[in-house]
């Protein structure tokens, strides 16, 4: 295959290593020195924040809320049955 431009170096550059949805290998060069892509987290900047602070939104997954909800619907449980004996 004969090509205007000289791609060789780039062919032949590592792949990313990040995965697509279909299940194979991103086929984008991998950013100098990094194993992903620029779009994959190996531009400057990119990716996600540390800590996990993409996850905190609203705290109704945490495990206090839960137990909180558990318990508030135990005590609404309780107050039912007991308006039911006094009808």
């Amino acid at each position: 295959m004969s090509h205007a431009r000289n791609t060789a170096a780039m062919r032949a550059s590592p792949r990313c290593g990040a995965r697509t949805r279909a299940g194979g290998s991103c086929r984008a060069p991998a950013a100098y020195g990094k194993a992903r892509c620029r779009m994959h987290g190996g531009a400057a900047g990119s990716g996600a924040p540390w800590g996990n602070r993409n996850a905190i939104k609203h705290g109704l997954s945490t495990r206090d809320a839960i137990d909180e909800r558990t318990r508030t619907q135990a005590l609404l449980r309780q107050a039912r049955q007991l308006l039911l004996e006094f009808k």
